[in-house]
């Protein structure tokens, strides 16, 4: 396979993600919303070291499994950092 195919399949491959990244961010809002009322933290490290684990439990490729955690831990903290903002800025899922 020449770069080019590659490289092609890799941005169809990102295009797909930001479709799942946005969905997962949509459902990230509704949870600030849940934690801003019910007063809980955003921070969940229990829940956080469970998905990370599950994670890492299902990587069929050995060599990715690393890789794959940190891409995972990098999202949930980008999802920690929305979540702390909106709770500051006081947005809701319903705005």
């Amino acid at each position: 396979m020449e770069l080019e195919e590659i490289r092609k399949e890799i941005d169809l491959v990102n295009a797909d993600l930001l479709k799942l990244i946005e969905k997962r961010m949509d459902l990230v809002q509704h949870v600030t919303t849940y934690k801003r009322q019910h007063q809980l933290p955003v921070l969940d490290a229990s829940r956080e070291q469970f998905i990370l684990k599950e994670i890492g439990n299902q990587v069929k490729n050995q060599d990715y499994k690393e890789a794959v955690i940190a891409t995972f831990a990098a999202i949930m903290a980008a999802s920690r950092n929305y979540q702390e903002g909106a709770i500051k800025g006081g947005k809701d899922a319903e705005s």
